[in-house]
């Protein structure tokens, strides 16, 4: 049994990764200050005797006094309208001052460390589909700055303490991941498109909705992340994880609305400043390597966000907390 700390734990992708490590009878301690986060993520892993929760923010340093064999960084503010607004400045600090706290631990505890980073590295992409070894096109001064950038740093601060500190290090890059435990309220594409459908709202759709997105269901995700935290010690990444299935934005919307109400109408936007036109990873590096292809498609994997989301809409609308942009 290994000890396994992920950061970010209680998020939509963290608590996925706690419950399917918990599952594979690993100990768990799961890591967030819940500024993004939902303790109901992880409420029914509370009783179990491998699960450990730590209410902290990676933005200060911490030690654990169990030896720690992996570390999984999912720490950050993911949600478009917190990175672009009051969550800003403090989205840079939890990629930066976490990555370098992060590292630190890992250090100490000699354990393994995975990064989750993000396709938003690659910014407005100059080459598609997106492979690992493209630099980027980014807007270092935009809305959407503190995150891409913050995400980069981050992999820059991985590198240089593999590199000169020794720290066995893994970096991924994860694009448009989507399933249950997304936050109905988070922003994101999918969760904003079945909640307003689920509302009874017309759906939102920014510029002409052509943009393009590759939606891959959290399940497929989490099974690259753990093959990845587990593979041979060279192949550090970076690594593109997800679905090359590439959808128009406009497509996904009226894939929603078919499944929930055929009635609703899709409404059209102003495009947000430097929001990427096109998204889709190249993963042929993860295929030789790990052997591993996303299984769930689009279909399949929205009926189960919805089944999910319609619980939570519940939930919200007897709190009046949801309020879909």
């Amino acid at each position: 049994m290994k000890t396994i700390l992920v950061t970010g734990g209680t998020g939509f992708l963290g608590s996925n990764l706690c419950a399917r490590l918990i599952g594979m009878c690993e100990k768990v301690i799961c890591l967030d200050n819940n500024y993004t986060g939902r303790m109901s993520n992880v409420s029914w892993l509370m009783k179990h005797p491998n699960f450990k929760f730590m209410e902290h923010d990676v933005c200060e340093p911490f030690d654990i006094k169990e030896k720690i064999d992996q570390i999984y960084n999912m720490a950050c503010p993911a949600s478009p309208p917190a990175y672009q607004g009051a969550y800003s400045i403090k989205t840079t600090k939890t990629c930066v001052l976490g990555a370098l706290n992060v590292l630190d631990l890992a250090k100490k505890h000699g354990a393994r460390v995975l990064q989750a980073s993000t396709s938003e590295v690659y910014g407005e992409p100059l080459v598609h589909p997106q492979v690992e070894t493209y630099r980027g096109n980014v807007n270092p001064i935009g809305i959407r700055a503190c995150y891409d950038e913050g995400k980069r740093c981050a992999e820059s601060l991985f590198f240089d303490y593999w590199r000169h500190e020794g720290v066995d290090i893994k970096v991924v890059r994860l694009f448009n991941t989507y399933g249950p435990n997304m936050d109905p309220n988070d922003g994101r594409v999918v969760s904003n498109f079945i909640c307003q459908a689920l509302l009874g709202q017309n759906i939102t759709v920014y510029g002409k909705g052509l943009q393009t997105r590759s939606f891959c269901y959290v399940d497929d995700t989490i099974d690259a992340l753990i093959l990845m935290m587990n593979s041979k010690k060279s192949f550090i990444g970076p690594v593109n994880i997800g679905n090359p299935k590439e959808f128009t934005v406009k497509e996904l919307a009226e894939m929603v609305v078919s499944k929930i109400d055929g009635n609703l109408k899709v409404v059209y936007k102003d495009l947000p400043q430097d929001d990427p036109t096109r998204r889709k990873p190249d993963i042929s590096l993860i295929k030789s390597e790990l052997n591993w292809a996303p299984t769930v498609d689009l279909s399949q994997g929205l009926d189960k966000t919805i089944a999910y989301l319609k619980t939570q809409i519940k939930l919200f609308q007897s709190t009046k907390e949801v309020c879909v942009a």
